[in-house]
């Protein structure tokens, strides 16, 4: 086996495990955040002024309770689902790039 197919063959088998170790890492960070740390992404939005054109502040932009709690839900429930599909896709695609690198590296290596 020539020496510039070696590193090709052990660089993508190492990219691949990589990016299968990242993915894995967000689907770890992913269940925690949904099972044992609730509270660990929850984002508050707080009231914000309405500032006028002339730079004073009119009013402060009361949202309801109810309202901004849904928001919040949508938001966090939004970002879960978007981290999910990342780490899949990562998974998805690094896995097959690691294993058939990896399984050409040691079949060549046999012979």
């Amino acid at each position: 086996m020539s020496v510039i197919r070696k590193i090709y063959l052990y660089l993508f088998s190492a990219i691949g495990l990589i990016v299968v170790i990242i993915g894995s890492v967000q689907l770890v960070d992913l269940g925690l955040k949904t099972f044992v740390f609730k509270k660990a992404d929850v984002y508050l939005e707080y009231p914000r002024p309405i500032i006028a054109p002339d730079g004073k502040i009119e009013a402060i932009n009361e949202i309801p309770k109810e309202e901004l709690e849904k928001f919040n839900r949508e938001q966090q429930e939004s970002q879960r689902q978007r981290t999910l599909a990342n780490a899949l896709a990562m998974i998805v695609v690094g896995l097959p790039l690691y294993l058939y690198h990896w399984k050409t590296l040691k079949s060549d290596q046999e012979k």
